[in-house]
């Protein structure tokens, strides 16, 4: 996504029921929510926080689109995303839409929250679900029958954004183009057997080609 395409378009602190509360926030996390509105968009749901037919006070940082993404309120200060005041004081909130081109904004929103983690020095262990903290089910685009199979979809695809960019349609048999290399080095080792390398690994796999890592090089 563009930069040209992210907006900031902050309500005021008068807006009521305090949605933004001006309380300084020092992110630790990034939530991940989406709208439940299948017509909204990014800067529908902007302007839902400043209608006067809205006695909600829920709030939010960012909202994209398959166009944009617009900012809301400042990114150090608190929004009541969350529904716990664990989460609204220690993260920054993302609406993904879920109107238009459900693939285009998916793609936008990996792109954005890709973007928020590099700036930070974060990786996608900073990710949460809005359900991690209130238990809600949300955002319930990557909920399917009891599993969350579109969000660990949606972790990979920001991983890959991390790491140059890659096509969310890459072929999963297939390193990345930045990880090559070290994929073929890791394979010639024996530190991996070469298989299901855009798979996102388990504790106990990362640990075991650490140690056949370590074992080689006489650690």
């Amino acid at each position: 996504m563009s930069i040209t395409n992210y907006i900031v378009d902050h309500i005021p602190k008068t807006t009521p029921y305090k949605r933004r509360p001006g309380i300084a926030l020092t992110p630790q996390y990034i939530t991940i929510h989406s709208t439940a509105n299948l017509t909204s968009t990014a800067k529908n749901e902007r302007d839902w926080l400043v209608n006067k037919n809205n006695t909600v006070t829920a709030s939010w940082h960012i909202a994209v689109d398959e166009n944009q993404a617009v900012e809301a309120i400042p990114l150090n200060e608190v929004a009541y995303h969350a529904g716990t005041k664990a989460g609204n004081n220690s993260s920054i909130g993302i609406e993904i839409c879920e109107s238009g081109d459900r693939q285009k904004t998916l793609q936008n929103a990996a792109q954005l929250v890709a973007k928020l983690l590099k700036e930070r020095g974060w990786g996608v262990d900073k990710l949460r679900r809005h359900y991690d903290w209130s238990g809600k089910i949300c955002p319930r685009i990557f909920y399917d029958n009891g599993k969350w199979t579109g969000w660990e979809q949606f972790k990979e695809a920001v991983q890959k954004e991390l790491f140059g960019g890659d096509n969310m349609t890459q072929d999963k048999n297939q390193p990345s183009d930045w990880a090559k290399e070290a994929w073929e080095w890791a394979k010639k080792e024996g530190i991996t057997d070469g298989t299901d390398p855009q798979r996102v690994a388990t504790r106990e796999e990362v640990i075991t080609m650490l140690y056949r890592c370590f074992k080689k090089v006489g650690k």
